[in-house]
């Protein structure tokens, strides 16, 4: 009787857990109501109202231990607001908050404008009179569902200028003055499209300059008829990376520009005109404009240290977010550093996106920023970005070590067409982090680097450790607009970091710097094996400097101008390189200083398929040996499968052997999952072409 009645006990006490923990929905719809209870059959309409009515739940009955779901109908809902979550909404490991959409939940961060009329075929307009009522302002437009690109010119390509002058104003402690004026001197073409604006046009105006790795973007101050200058001031220029007549830009928000189809502009009244693209019909045709700049914000207790944690967001595309450039401009920052993200995390552990959405922003996509753990983003698509998809750590050293953000994981994802705003961004960055993972992505078609890992510049402490970049797709990067870029770009100390099994191509800069592997300043530690890197302009891998990395077992194919490069000399060893594949068509095998850096180089195969007479620097290959260098590599053919379409299998076995290099299946690189899934993270092929026009156009002026 006694064994009976302890066992009924347990048996009533693990029911009452059990029901505790039971999962408990809140649903949303469409065409809910925020004054309903938020069940199935009276849902709330919004995200906000969701996570209120949770909140009064856990206070009705703090003891329970639900996982809560938030259920969303599908169909489309415009946030009024930002989703903002705290400590208090957060769940636990067991009982995570999970927020779940059904197959087409689509979240926009915008709101529908009127429709248009019809001015001509080739011109609409539209009223918007909340710009005209409160002073809104929008700078960017979304129709039919993608981008269209507020009037600028030119329309293709880019204006130089002319001369550049600087006038300091206060100059500071620092190496770059904290205020000057900088005259601009443009080409006649540009000035011509602002020289008659009226004064308030002139001011709207947008200058964006593209120099080496960076952006500057201010709004047009003055413009002087005499001479063709235009004047823009904020911080001066720095002195490592200045504006200059090299330098490449465009001016937007000109109503002059407006004469192209895809192109709009909004006039202070309130009166938006659009040139419509080939096939768009009004009856069939919608615009929206961001409201929001943020979708989602979730942040922990910053005094306390105490994190959110537990959320989950699954099957969930939000759309439309947007970016307002500050009344001073923005002033150049590598990788577009500072500009926020559509989501963003600080003091958040275990939170997680699972196959969701992120297009239309106007700044980044998902950034775990402060104090953040053990994340997730997971089978997500993130395009049409105004910046890059993903960010990882802040840019700022912190006193405190545990506020460094780690054990973030990237995987399987699909990170496609960035920087529309700001081109100087990267598709998917790890400031300072450790022990983060970007396996299985797709990464292509943005204007600067692919990946970025690391943010200590020389050999400074830094807390980047043990990230992992592995198994990648990484291509059509650069677009022949920014320099100084790589497939795979890493920054100071970085021991126990990998950069595996990737596959990195269509690396295209302006002007130097169109590397697949580059280790930057002072980047240490570093093991690069396994890649297969091939048609990057500058070289397939390049050490600027750093020590004891390690590159090993790559194929390296048909970069344009060199294969390898290695740039400053110093005392310690800087790398090992050993157990390559090199084959080229084109340009020199080494670059830069190469021949007279301190690194280990052997076991290595090379082969240049316009002769066997390669040359390593000055040196023929048997004077490079007794040197001491790949004494016992080869110059020999590795035998491709098929090298023209981009089947670099090795069919000779013999060589492979003697060099010791060990096959990988770089077919493994990239997203899996799905056929739809495959299918989608294919690049289009139009695309593509228009890469290959583009480096064609290049390399064509450069030969003249």
């Amino acid at each position: 009787m006694k064994r009976n009645f302890w066992l009924a006990l347990f048996l009533v006490f693990s029911f009452i857990l059990f029901q505790d923990a039971v999962a408990q929905n809140i649903y949303i719809a469409p065409g809910g109501n925020d004054n309903d209870p938020g069940t199935a059959e009276q849902p709330l309409a919004t995200l906000t109202a969701a996570r209120d009515r949770i909140r009064l739940l856990r206070k009705q009955n703090p003891d329970a231990q639900h996982a809560w779901q938030i259920i969303i109908r599908k169909g489309e809902y415009i946030m009024p607001e930002t989703l903002m979550l705290s400590v208090e909404d957060g769940g636990m490991e067991a009982t995570p908050l999970i927020f779940k959409g059904e197959e087409g939940t689509v979240f926009y961060g915008g709101f529908y404008l009127n429709k248009f009329e019809k001015i001509s075929d080739s011109l609409w307009k539209a009223d918007v009179p909340e710009v005209r009522r409160y002073d809104w302002r929008f700078e960017q437009l979304f129709v039919n569902g993608s981008r269209v690109t507020r009037a600028q010119t030119p329309n293709k390509g880019f204006y130089s200028p002319v001369s550049v002058k600087e006038t300091v104003i206060v100059k500071g402690d620092g190496r770059a003055p904290e205020l000057a004026v900088q005259q601009i001197k443009i080409p006649a073409e540009a000035a011509n499209r602002i020289k008659h604006l009226k004064e308030e046009d002139l001011k709207d105006a947008v200058i964006t300059f593209y120099h080496h790795w960076d952006n500057t973007k201010k709004p047009v101050q003055f413009y002087n008829a005499t001479d063709t200058s235009i004047l823009i001031s904020g911080e001066g220029m720095k002195p490592w990376n200045p504006i200059t007549t090299r330098s490449l830009f465009a001016i937007e928000n000109v109503p002059s520009a407006l004469d192209a189809p895809g192109e709009w502009f909004i006039e202070r009244a309130g009166t938006l005109y659009y040139r419509p693209r080939p096939g768009e019909t009004i009856e069939g045709t919608t615009a929206m404009a961001p409201v929001l700049d943020k979708f989602i914000t979730i942040s922990g207790n910053e005094k306390t240290g105490e994190k959110v944690s537990d959320i989950r967001f699954e099957n969930i595309a939000f759309r439309v977010a947007g970016y307002r450039m500050p009344a001073s401009g923005v002033e150049p920052a590598q990788a577009a550093a500072p500009i926020a993200a559509s989501i963003e995390m600080d003091f958040a552990s275990r939170v997680s996106f699972i196959n969701c959405e992120v297009s239309g922003t106007g700044g980044s996509g998902i950034w775990f920023r402060r104090a953040c753990d053990n994340g997730l983003i997971e089978h997500c698509y993130l395009h049409d970005l105004g910046a890059g998809a993903v960010k990882i750590g802040e840019t700022m050293l912190r006193a405190d070590p545990k506020e460094v953000t780690h054990h973030i994981k990237v995987v399987n994802n699909i990170a496609r067409s960035g920087g529309h705003v700001f081109p100087c961004a990267v598709g998917m960055t790890i400031f300072h982090g450790s022990d983060n993972e970007l396996l299985h992505n797709e990464i292509s078609d943005f204007k600067y680097s692919g990946v970025s890992v690391g943010w200590v510049w020389g050999y400074t402490p830094s807390p980047s450790k043990r990230n992992r970049v592995e198994y990648n797709h990484i291509h059509h990067l650069g677009w022949g607009v920014l320099s100084d870029m790589g497939g795979v770009y890493t920054l100071g100390a970085s021991e126990g970091t990998t950069v595996s099994n990737n596959v990195i191509h269509h690396i295209y800069s302006l002007d130097y710097g169109g590397w697949g592997l580059y280790t930057d300043e002072g980047s240490e530690g570093i093991v690069m094996e396994n890649n297969l890197v091939y048609n990057c302009k500058s070289s397939g891998f390049h050490q600027h400097y750093g020590k004891e990395n390690s590159i090993r077992n790559n194929i390296f194919v048909n970069s344009i101008k060199a294969q390898l490069q290695a740039t400053r000399v110093e005392k310690h060893r800087s790398f090992s390189f050993t157990n390559n594949i090199v084959y080229f068509n084109s340009g020199t095998l080494l670059s830069s200083n190469w021949p007279t850096v301190n690194i280990t180089t052997d076991e290595n195969c090379y082969w240049n398929t316009r002769g066997s007479n390669i040359l390593f620097g000055k040196k023929t290959f048997a004077a490079w040996q007794q040197e001491g260098k790949d004494k016992h590599s080869v110059i020999a053919d590795p035998g491709f499968k098929d090298v023209k379409n981009f089947d670099f299998r090795v069919v000779n076995k013999r060589i492979i052997s003697k060099i010791k290099f060990k096959p990988f299946d770089y077919s493994k690189a990239g997203v899996y999952g799905t056929k739809e899934w495959i299918q989608k993270a294919n690049f289009d092929a139009a695309r593509a072409e228009a890469f290959d026009q583009m480096v064609a156009v290049h390399e064509a002026k450069a030969a003249e």
